[in-house]
């Protein structure tokens, strides 16, 4: 039996473990994890090793193990996981850098898989309804994985003209959405009372984690060159999705979104940057035509599916359907006024009809 080797960047973090994990458990792949930190996750058979992608002896490592397909998930998309905006763009631009650089050099890679994000395409009031993959960002995204993801694209882009043997996919996932699963977006959603936009109901698109992993499978194994936007087809509006969470919402005046914001990434209750502020203001939503059509993908989970499941692991809430329910019942009665003893047959006023 012929054994593949795969190398696949950014194991300590969730999809990338997930992914990993799936891959693993075939016996015909030589499933290869780097990241520079341990895997927090489950990794199944897959061989960790301990490297930082910023580092030019990725490129040993690439040549050494005889790698041909290279999934590259190792980016961050929040500032909190590293400690500040600048770590962040360190480790997604400079590291993508050196990364890409040891694949064009590499000799064994023959296929490249790099994640991207739905972020590239901005948020702003003159969105078209959804943007496909030729379309570009009406107001270009102001920070956050969104701004590096272009960047990244954009060394993706150059690479592919000087290894024109290399065939390279890069995959716009819309944001993920599922059980426990653990985003910026997430842990804003699942705040006690959310702070949103007021005069804004922001359409969201979400992937389920295990559909995220089906069409990184679908362009690792076979050869699927272009971008892809990828992310369920349904939208639900962000009123929508807090009623589902059980979630009351606050409203925030638009000027005011960014300063309560800021106060969230503080006090670590809410790291929302400020693309992520305004996805949650403008809404955004992708067509995904494009990857069903070349690969038959279809996503387990719709978005509403996607977030009922993020639903059921979280704790419920304090303003769930039952219990704004009773709280209604109490405001009534209370004005109201106690209720009245129910009157006697036969009594006056009976005998007066």
């Amino acid at each position: 039996m012929v054994v593949t080797a795969i190398l696949i960047t950014g194991v300590s973090r969730q999809l990338g473990a997930r992914f990993a994990r799936s891959l693993a458990a075939r016996d015909d792949l030589d499933v290869i994890g780097v990241d520079v930190l341990p895997p927090k996750y489950d990794i199944g058979r897959t061989r960790y090793i301990r490297a930082d992608i910023r580092n030019a002896a990725i490129g040993r490592l690439l040549s050494g193990s005889g790698v041909e397909t290279v999934v590259h998930l190792g980016m961050v998309s929040s500032p909190a996981e590293t400690g500040g905006m600048a770590m962040m763009k360190e480790i997604n631009v400079i590291g993508t850098m050196q990364l890409l650089a040891a694949c064009q050099t590499s000799t064994s890679v023959r296929r490249l898989v790099v994640r991207s994000t739905a972020g590239v395409y901005g948020a702003s009031p003159r969105d078209p309804a959804r943007f496909t993959e030729e379309m570009t960002a009406r107001v270009e995204p102001r920070s956050g994985f969104g701004r590096d993801a272009r960047e990244i694209e954009s060394f993706v882009s150059r690479l592919a003209r000087r290894r024109p043997d290399l065939v390279v996919s890069v995959l716009r996932l819309a944001e993920l959405m599922g059980a426990h699963t653990d985003s910026a977006l997430a842990g804003y959603l699942a705040l006690p009372v959310v702070p949103a936009p007021m005069g804004y109901d922001a359409r969201l698109q979400f992937l389920h984690p295990s559909d995220a992993v089906t069409a990184l499978e679908l362009v690792a194994g076979a050869d699927h060159p272009g971008t892809f936007n990828i992310g369920a087809a349904d939208v639900v509006t962000l009123r929508q999705a807090l009623a589902v969470l059980g979630r009351p919402a606050i409203g925030v005046p638009e000027r005011l979104v960014a300063p309560v914001a800021a106060v969230g990434r503080r006090t670590g209750t809410a790291d929302m940057s400020a693309d992520r502020i305004d996805a949650v203001t403008y809404g955004r939503c992708m067509d995904t035509s494009r990857f069903a059509a070349a690969t038959g993908f279809t996503p387990q989970y719709s978005t509403r599916a996607a977030l009922e499941d993020f639903a059921a692991g979280l704790r419920p809430g304090r303003f769930r359907a039952p219990r704004l329910g009773q709280l209604a019942a109490g405001v009534i009665g209370s004005a109201l006024g106690p209720a009245r003893p129910a009157a006697r047959a036969g009594s006056a006023g009976d005998r007066r009809a």
